[in-house]
């Protein structure tokens, strides 16, 4: 496998918690950031959501608030999403933001909000672009429909393309100061029952996907190490060894994500507040409050990290159902990050009780027991018996006390024992007023 080099990603699995922000001219619509490809729309019918584009109601301060408030240590923003609207001033392209009514560059604006609340950067690219002329027409193009698709690629060149986004790369890592992640979406390499028709019909290639060729990645992965060494790069360029960070999206994993070699990998599940990235105006699937606490403990509890997307809406504000998800994490880790932040899955090993996850700071050598669903009076942790010196409450520090059983079965209420070499943690019969509350255990 070649060496691509690697970034520094001491940091990231520190800080384990960001937000993903999509924004782009699909926020007009307002029906899913996929829009164009959903309902075929081309590119003349599209030309009104540029024409009118202008988020009057725009303030990244209040963006970055959020994020702040809510504990989010990073961002990863949407310089350009697969409609290929630019949201900074790129000399590139004229479908670009500064082009529309708004005329103003977000992108600047967001980095020097973001970055006055302490917050680290990260600059999402998508490798696909549905406006640029010289971007082939494939499986996931708007116009894959069209009866004259064949015609439509004549001219069209994926060389110039890759160029393309080189030189808009340059500039996003040139003119924005130090950036911490690049975040390229996505490859789609043709699928492998398509694979033996291709060979014979090389010139339909770009039909059935597209992958590390098309996109010339090896050039691209070398032209951001040399632009921003230490940058961390994302594993969606199909392009083996490239990436330093796993990005499953939607899904939480039940076990730590692993490397090849069988070592802990550096992963980051991306997860919406409801089902789409961009903002949609009439979705009813959002998460609650709880569900959003849970992911985050699921993922740290697994080394993972949480990157948690908002979809602005057109006129430049995050909605209120967002806004609700995101006070909710600002209540929670107001008092709880000492579980998140700087933690990592539990030792070899320790198991976790029912309904439970655990965290832990291998740096304080504590451990942090979250109780996802509240269970009465008891619970029994397993193999934990002469392990722990204090417990407490993280969200208020007050104690919690504990039954160490080293020998043998010990009562803990009537009929009910804790078997040898478990600790039974002694809890109040009412949960904390906390969505999930967290105990905090002190090792030997």
């Amino acid at each position: 496998m070649a060496d691509y080099g690697k970034g520094d990603t001491k940091w990231f699995v520190h800080d384990r918690f960001g937000m993903f922000i999509h924004w782009g001219l699909y926020s007009m619509p307002a029906r899913h950031e996929w829009i164009r490809n959903y309902e075929c729309i081309p590119t003349e019918d599209y030309q009104i959501y540029f024409d009118l584009f202008n988020p009057d109601l725009f303030n990244p301060k209040e963006w970055a608030k959020a994020a702040h408030d809510a504990g989010m240590k990073y961002v990863v923003f949407t310089t350009k999403h697969h409609e290929g609207f630019c949201n900074w001033d790129t000399k590139f392209t004229d479908y670009k933001i500064t082009n529309t009514p708004f005329g103003r560059d977000a992108l600047r604006e967001i980095v020097d909000a973001f970055r006055a609340e302490g917050i680290r950067i990260g600059l999402y690219y998508s490798l696909i672009d549905w406006h640029h002329p010289a971007f082939t027409v494939d499986c996931n193009h708007p116009l894959r429909n069209r009866p004259d698709r064949d015609k439509l690629n004549e001219g069209k060149d994926m060389k110039r393309y890759a160029q393309y986004m080189r030189d808009q790369v340059t500039e996003l890592l040139t003119n924005y100061g130090k950036i911490d992640i690049m975040w390229f979406d996505f490859s789609y390499p043709v699928l492998p029952e398509l694979a033996v028709w291709s060979k014979g019909h090389p010139e339909r290639k770009s039909w059935d996907g597209k992958d590390h060729e098309d996109w010339e990645s090896e050039k691209l992965v070398k032209l951001v190490r040399s632009l921003q060494p230490g940058i961390i790069i994302d594993n969606r360029l199909d392009l083996p060894g490239s990436g330093d960070i796993k990005t499953p999206e939607q899904f939480t994993s039940d076990e730590p994500l692993r490397n090849e070699d069988g070592s802990l990998a550096v992963w980051e599940g991306c997860h919406t507040f409801s089902g789409s990235w961009g903002y949609y105006r009439d979705e009813l699937c959002w998460k609650s409050v709880k569900q959003c606490i849970d992911l985050l403990i699921n993922h740290v509890s697994r080394n993972g990290n949480v990157l948690m997307n908002v979809g602005p809406t057109s006129r430049g504000y995050f909605d209120e159902r967002a806004m609700h998800c995101l006070e909710g994490y600002a209540k929670w880790m107001k008092y709880n990050s000492r579980s998140i932040y700087g933690c990592t899955c539990a030792p070899e090993g320790i198991k976790e009780p029912v309904d439970c996850r655990y965290t832990y700071n291998p740096e304080t050598n504590r451990l942090y027991l979250h109780l996802m669903n509240w269970p009465f009076k008891h619970i029994m942790l397993p193999g934990m018996a002469g392990k722990v010196r204090y417990a407490q409450f993280l969200h208020d520090g007050s104690q919690v006390l504990f039954r160490d059983n080293q020998k043998k079965e010990v009562n803990v209420a009537l009929n009910a024992t804790c078997a040898e070499g478990d600790l039974a943690l002694e809890l109040p019969v009412i949960k904390p007023n906390q969505e999930v509350p967290v105990i905090e255990l002190f090792l030997k």
